[in-house]
């Protein structure tokens, strides 16, 4: 009985190590579509180039013999960052702001052939090999009895808990302290009256998509030591996770976004865990379409209220 219970805790642990960073990713659709109501579909190649801003970081680092792990992390996470942010503000410069205001198809359209754009660039630049790296993080905690099932708490998996609790505690103060944030909060809510009323509504939603890309970089950055393998795709399918870790927890919900990546991480990891590694992609898209079906907004969405 013992081994069971430290069994459902030790998935339970890993569900919400990758459920966490499914909610940092899931955080950028969800504001650019609380914004302008549009998905970024070129979000997940954001995340894949801020993992591999990070192990060119972590690399670099290594070769000038920098063996102090919290620089190194540091390092790594500050100039993932940076990077996609830089990408996340061409993104909405070149695939969305010349658009804006036109059929919604348009720059969905063009949001996907930046998508297509940033992973043959990046497969050109880097090759489309995996690319692997050993464990700047070893070690950790274990629980249970010396001749039997222990629970695992590696350090990263601690890492990862302490940077998404302090970016969404930060981002959920700038959302609601800030002058931007509150600035954000307008434009969410009419744009155009934003507009009028004086506030950027062009630098507000640039901030968005910045803001967005600098916490997928987090993830990015997460994921990558977590996992120490990165090539081409990752980007496709966290993207995808992540997209319907937005849309089950209520797009364009900043709360549901979190709550709906942690769902999604935890489903991912009981099925692998109590079924086949096979079906988690089945379960997880089956439990969206329950959900969807009587709460067609999501867990935590509202119903878009027509303005006239």
């Amino acid at each position: 009985m013992l081994e069971v219970i430290l069994y459902f805790i030790q998935q339970l642990i890993n569900g919400i190590t990758i459920g966490s960073t499914y909610a940092l990713i899931a955080i950028g659709y969800t504001m650019v579509y609380g914004i302008i109501g549009m998905i970024n579909f070129a979000h997940g190649e954001v995340y894949m180039i801020g993992t591999y801003v990070a192990f060119m970081a972590i690399s670099g680092m290594a070769m000038l013999g920098v063996e102090f792990l919290p620089l190194i992390f540091l390092v790594a996470l500050l100039s993932s960052m940076l990077v996609s942010s830089s990408f996340g503000w061409a993104i909405e410069r070149i695939a969305y702001r010349p658009l804006r205001g036109g059929n919604r198809l348009i720059p969905l359209i063009s949001a996907i052939g930046m998508s297509i754009f940033l992973q043959s660039y990046v497969r050109l630049g880097q090759g489309s090999r995996d690319i692997a790296m050993s464990s700047q993080i070893s070690g950790g905690w274990s629980f249970g009895p010396e001749d039997g099932f222990q629970t695992s708490l590696s350090y990263i998996q601690v890492l990862i808990f302490i940077v998404t609790v302090i970016s969404m505690t930060v981002l959920t103060l700038f959302i609601s302290r800030s002058r931007m944030g509150r600035a954000c909060r307008a434009v969410a809510q009419d744009l155009k009256m934003a507009n009028l009323l004086g506030i950027d509504t062009n630098r507000v939603i640039a901030s968005t998509f910045v803001i967005g890309a600098a916490l997928a970089a987090v993830a990015g950055t997460l994921l990558g030591m977590y996992y120490g393998v990165v090539n081409v795709m990752v980007g496709f399918i966290a993207g995808l996770k992540a997209f319907t870790a937005a849309v089950l927890g209520g797009i364009g919900s900043i709360p549901g976004a979190m709550l709906g990546g942690i769902i999604l991480g935890i489903t991912e990891s009981m099925t692998a865990a109590y079924f086949s590694t096979e079906y988690k992609d089945v379960v997880s898209f089956a439990l969206l379409v329950l959900i969807l079906l009587f709460k067609p907004t999501g867990l935590l969405g509202k119903p878009e209220v027509e303005k006239i």
